[in-house]
């Protein structure tokens, strides 16, 4: 199979088009904007719709009535785009609809900049809109993974009815690596739930409506049992050199990739490093974390924010094991060197904590 070279955002494009999207709404915004050019662009030749809208508050609005539909479909923007979705999102959440969201981050808080940052975890992760809800959150490392992940972005939303998030730093989205894509198109069906002008859909309805208080818990606690089974299911992380780690270096996106060249550096020099990628940031991969710890000494954490991937880390760990951190936002981004400094300072600190009986029944259960 043939590779094509092409930036992140563009993978995204195609790879939806081939897992059944034919609908994109949005707005541009860099370092997002690519991937509304492509999807203009490519949208049209497979009979599917794209159309720029008014705002991001009226794209997100779309989505809801194409999801409605039965219709695969999705949006993209970047951090001040997505705070207007936070609404939309909400809703869509409660009324049970799938879509796909892409979150290419850059700087901010406000207006920011338009550099690569990883300040959207929590607006993303923790749910930045109102209510009881969880959105499912994807965080590629790698062009190959821009497609990789939207075409499991749509079958996790199908699957749990539900807005999924690619989260996606503005390194990600800009830079260029080869691709492979499945030769088939995904078969999509019309879900039997949907509102789609038909006689057998007239009895649908779809909204996050329920003035009746024991309806809305019965209904939110449904939604709460959908996001557990996801929990047990859904997690994916990708461990690198953890065997026999004693220093276990955390962070998603292009940070992945920078502590995967200092593990090598390390190693080299006889460190036991090892790297653990969050690839579900919600779900978060807990149990991967936990067994980790058994032989581990210390985590550290490298984000580009002042920290918000760390606070998951320090629960999933439950004061376990020491947690450093390391950090650059505004638009930089930890650089090797500061990262393998970072690394001999933890390795020159020695000695690994032995577990403790109860450390040891936890890791022997996973």
């Amino acid at each position: 199979m043939r590779k094509q070279l092409m930036k992140g955002n563009e993978a995204i494009v195609k790879s939806a088009i081939l897992a059944g999207c034919r609908a994109f709404y949005g707005y541009p915004i860099t370092p997002a904007s690519e991937i509304a050019e492509a999807a203009a662009e490519f949208m049209p030749r497979t009979g599917g719709v794209y159309v720029q809208a008014e705002s991001e508050v009226a794209a997100i609005n779309m989505l809801y009535g194409a999801a409605s539909a039965g219709v695969r479909a999705m949006t993209a923007s970047s951090g001040p785009g997505i705070s207007l979705m936070q609404e939309g999102i909400s809703y869509m959440a409660g009324a049970e609809l799938p879509c796909v969201i892409a979150d290419i981050t850059r700087g901010g808080p406000g207006l920011g900049n338009i550099g690569a940052e990883q300040g959207d975890y929590h607006q993303v992760v923790k749910g930045g809109g109102h209510g009881n809800y969880r959105t499912i959150v994807l965080a590629p490392h790698s062009v190959q993974e821009m497609a990789d992940l939207t075409a499991l972005a749509f079958e996790l939303a199908d699957r749990y009815r539900n807005p999924v998030v690619i989260l996606a730093d503005g390194f990600i989205g800009q830079m260029m690596e080869p691709v492979e894509f499945p030769q088939t198109a995904t078969a999509t069906h019309l879900p039997e739930w949907a509102v789609a002008g038909t006689a057998a859909s007239r009895g649908n309805l779809i909204t996050s409506l329920e003035l009746d208080f024991d309806k809305l818990e019965k209904h939110v606690r449904a939604l709460e049992a959908k996001y557990k089974v996801a929990e047990r299911h859904e997690a994916r992380a990708e461990e690198w050199m953890t065997a026999d780690a004693e220093i276990v270096l955390v962070g998603y996106g292009i940070v992945g990739r920078i502590l995967k060249a200092v593990t090598a550096e390390a190693r080299a020099a006889g460190i036991k490093v090892g790297v653990l990628r969050p690839i579900t940031l919600y779900p978060f991969p807990v149990v991967q974390f936990q067994r980790l710890a058994f032989n581990a000494r210390v985590f550290a954490v490298v984000e580009m924010s002042t920290g918000q991937l760390i606070e998951d880390v320090k629960l999933a760990l439950n004061g376990s094991r020491p947690v450093e951190f390391l950090s650059r936002v505004g638009g930089n981004v930890p650089s090797h060197d500061e990262v393998l400094a970072l690394v001999h300072e933890l390795a020159r600190r020695g000695g690994v904590t032995q577990p403790t009986q109860e450390e040891e029944r936890v890791a022997n259960a996973y």
